[in-house]
């Protein structure tokens, strides 16, 4: 992963050392900010009875993007984007009725490198769509559980030993379902501290879009952007444990995968990129 990283950020730099070269050269510089809805995708997770996964958002504050445009039509922009990302499950006990959590946060920085596809035109307002490779930098996480007392549903195929170990005070009741004695205080399960998280992440980024001219060299941009990891985001330990079952989790390969809403204000470097309405 170390290596796919290295050379992501070396094909970066290579696109954008050329691109000054060509002809029709439009340079620009933004800040971004965005809310999304993220998502853990966990196979495991999402057929264990215990859990039923909710709504969960989160804002990326800030992000910076570094744009070239080659003509009208297409365009390259890299981007450094500080993100959250994760995923709450809550606890549902053998009454169906919420009795904990499962909790999943992550912060990244992000680092797409987006194919721009442009409209074109001479309107102060042009449609985008953005697609590209994204390499996301761990720099935070943490998997955490918490349960209150009562009794809950023993997963199908899931040995109860396992369960004993994500739970030491859980009781086999012999029906299929055990119970758990007292309340279980939150506590971490994976942290990236412990080194059970990858440090790098390889996703598919995409958005779709509008430009939008404010003055001669300053543009709005508005998105609907997603990014979809292609490698599981713990590290190769973590899964040779969750799949021997001595992780006290059921297994199941995850992926994140972030939808939301991105706005940003750029800064056109020499010349604009309304053909119309502004004079260059």
């Amino acid at each position: 992963m170390k290596q796919l990283s290295n050379r992501f950020l070396l094909l970066c730099l290579a696109i954008l050392a050329m691109t000054p070269a060509i002809a029709q050269v439009s340079v620009h510089l933004g800040a971004t900010t965005a809310l999304n809805a993220t998502f853990v995708l966990d196979k495991g997770l999402s057929e264990d009875p215990r859990y039923n996964s909710s709504y969960t958002y989160k804002w990326s504050p800030v992000g910076f993007n570094f744009g070239i445009d080659l003509g009208r039509k297409f365009g390259l922009s890299l981007e450094s984007i500080m993100a959250k990302q994760g995923q709450i499950y809550k606890m549902i006990d053998a009454a169906e009725k919420i009795k904990g959590e499962r909790r999943i946060d992550m912060s990244y920085l992000q680092l797409p490198l987006l194919m721009k596809f442009m409209s074109g035109g001479s309107g102060g307002a042009r449609a985008n769509f953005n697609l590209g490779p994204q390499i996301s930098l761990l720099t935070d996480a943490v998997e955490s559980v918490k349960a209150q007392a009562g009794t809950f549903t023993i997963p199908q195929d899931v040995d109860f030993a396992s369960i004993q170990q994500e739970f030491p005070s859980a009781v086999n009741n012999g029906d299929g379902t055990y119970t758990l004695p007292n309340d279980v205080p939150s506590r971490d399960i994976l942290t990236k501290k412990a080194n059970d998280f990858k440090n790098q992440e390889f996703a598919i980024a995409a958005a779709f879009g509008l430009d939008i001219d404010l003055s001669k060299h300053l543009f709005l941009t508005t998105q609907v952007r997603a990014n979809y990891s292609l490698t599981d985001m713990r590290n190769g330990d973590v899964i040779d444990k969750l799949k021997s079952g001595d992780g006290g989790s059921i297994f199941g390969q995850r992926a994140n995968l972030l939808v939301g809403v991105q706005l940003g204000l750029h800064y056109m470097l020499g010349k604009t990129r309304s053909f119309k309405t502004k004079e260059d």
